[in-house]
């Protein structure tokens, strides 16, 4: 690289306002995942955690697998440090490069899709190996998953769309895209519930809803393509540079970036052979997990990998460990609170999303099984904000090997964990080993970080120990004047959620108060990247 364009790279990287674009991604995501809520509300009440909604959940985690494994896990990993390096060659040559990329990826999402469908009962049967036993259970299952399946082709191609956007500082349209998606499903229940298409089960009107859904989402990315001439054509140009140095690092970024979702695999396996209701408990707590890590972790991941790899690209190595230093400090300022608070209210959340409407299917009993999920999921909490923050410091330096194998060793824990404990715990122990999963990986990217010279970080600044300090004084405070389960449980809907938002509320204002007479400030966590 010249030194003209690493001065280039330098000043564009300065002039970003990281701060500014992180916030942006959390509210569209907030936005996102609120909307998401609303859409396991909707669910909630249509199917509770019965019979049905196992088999649509497990039919909806097939395609939202591989979605997450391939398109917005390892793809944008490998394709964003890449697409920096081209998007400073020119815009001749990056065109170019999007192209070649478009035209091979589309191939393989074709073929890919085509092999799904064909094989769905094959993958149900991987998927939830219990359904193989009830063969109404693996037919309704397999046609929803035949149903679904197109969608990874239009959301893989949308997350790509995404990773070109974000590459050129435009976060706001990529972040808010997935509400389309909650919007298709919550209509689609809507329009179920109040009599239209009763002449189909509500899991098939959800399913083509699913497959709507990706369509709109990637119609949607095009005009702001098109507004920054980014809109290429297909071109099946193998021998590109830049496609071979994709497809070396994507190999193990599959696993490395993807670790979450393998141990959802996992638990679903397993709790396919549980007691009926087993998935869809799982599914609800993650679904509460998925807002804070979505606001705080995939936001952050999402602002700083772009500006991790310019800053490696121009090799200024002060400005990375600052911009790592930074993402560590708000992950965990956020995400240690965020723990807690989904800890000691596991009951109250679950039960005022879920219980509140009067005729629905979630049962007392159900609120109980998924809060106990919640609970372990939020120990977790954390450490899937770390594991974000810490692999984008990584892929930023196209290191893909070292995350995979971390990840790998990740996977085992989980695997043998859950192998240990469900019989036991049940679903709460598949639960208990992804946190310590998530852990495992959380502590191997940290010292792999360090030995292999990726980045200095702190874990121990003066600002971390304040961060700390607090979480433990929360954590003791919450645990002191917990009135318990049967406090919530015995509220009126509308008593219940009027008290859940005041003590939420309450909550994270004496935090801020708290960090603000501490001495911390906003300034402290805006990095400096010059």
């Amino acid at each position: 690289m010249s030194t003209e364009n690493r001065q280039k790279v330098a000043e564009s990287v300065s002039e970003a306002d990281v701060s500014r674009q992180g916030f942006v991604v959390s509210s569209m995501t907030f936005i996102s995942r609120v909307s998401g809520l609303v859409r396991d509300i909707a669910f909630s009440y249509v199917f509770g955690a019965s019979n049905l909604a196992d088999v649509f959940f497990v039919a909806f985690r097939i395609p939202n697998f591989f979605r997450r494994l391939f398109a917005e896990g390892a793809f944008n990993q490998a394709f964003i440090p890449v697409l920096v390096e081209f998007k400073a060659k020119g815009k001749e040559e990056l065109r170019s490069f999007l192209s070649s990329v478009l035209g091979l990826f589309g191939c393989m999402l074709f073929v890919f899709v085509l092999i799904g469908v064909l094989g769905a009962e094959q993958l149900v049967s991987l998927f939830a190996p219990g359904f193989v036993s009830d063969l109404e259970k693996l037919r309704l299952t397999t046609e929803l998953t035949r149903i679904m399946f197109p969608y990874i082709g239009f959301i893989s191609l949308t997350a790509y769309a995404s990773g070109v956007l974000n590459a050129h500082d435009e976060f706001a349209v990529p972040a808010i895209t997935p509400v389309l998606l909650n919007v298709c499903l919550i209509a689609a229940s809507l329009f179920w519930v109040v009599g239209f298409f009763r002449d189909l089960q509500a899991v098939i009107v959800l399913a083509w809803a699913v497959v709507a859904a990706g369509v709109f989402q990637l119609a949607f990315q095009g005009p702001r393509l098109n507004s920054l001439s980014l809109l290429v054509k297909p071109n099946l140009n193998y021998r590109q540079s830049g496609i071979r140095e994709v497809g070396v690092l994507i190999v193990p970024a599959v696993l490395a970036a993807s670790v979450g979702q393998i141990n959802a695999l996992v638990n679903t396996m397993i709790a396919s052979s549980l007691v009926t209701g087993s998935i869809s408990w799982l599914y609800y707590a993650d679904r509460l997990l998925e807002l804070p890590v979505g606001m705080v972790a995939i936001a952050l991941s999402t602002v700083m990998l772009p500006h991790l790899s310019r800053l490696s690209l121009c090799e200024d190595r002060d400005g990375f460990n600052r911009l790592m230093n930074w993402g560590v400090l708000v992950g965990l300022g956020l995400g240690l609170p965020a723990g807690i608070g989904l800890y000691f209210f596991s009951t109250p959340l679950i039960a005022t999303l879920f219980m509140s409407f009067e005729g629905g299917a979630m049962t007392t009993y159900d609120v109980m099984m998924a809060s106990a999920a919640l609970e372990m999921f939020a120990v977790a909490l954390p450490g899937f904000v770390l594991v974000r923050v810490l692999s984008a410091g990584f892929f930023a330096k196209k290191n893909t090997r070292q995350p995979f194998r971390y990840a790998a060793a990740a996977v085992a824990v989980n695997l043998i964990g859950s192998l240990l404990t469900y019989r036991w715990l049940g679903h709460v122990g598949l639960a208990l080993a992804t946190a310590l999963s998530a852990w495992t990986n959380v502590f191997l990217l940290y010292f792999g970080m360090r030995r292999h010279e990726i980045s200095k970080m702190r874990i121990f600044s003066r600002s971390l120990l304040k961060i700390y300090f607090l979480s433990v004084v929360l954590a003791v405070v919450l645990w002191v004047c917990n009135p318990g389960a049967d406090f919530w449980l015995d509220m009126g809907a509308l008593e219940r959620s009027i008290g859940l938002i005041g003590t939420v509320l309450g909550v994270i204002g004496l935090y801020g108060v708290s960090l603000f007479f501490l001495g911390f400030r906003l300034l402290d966590v805006r990095p400096d990247v010059d």
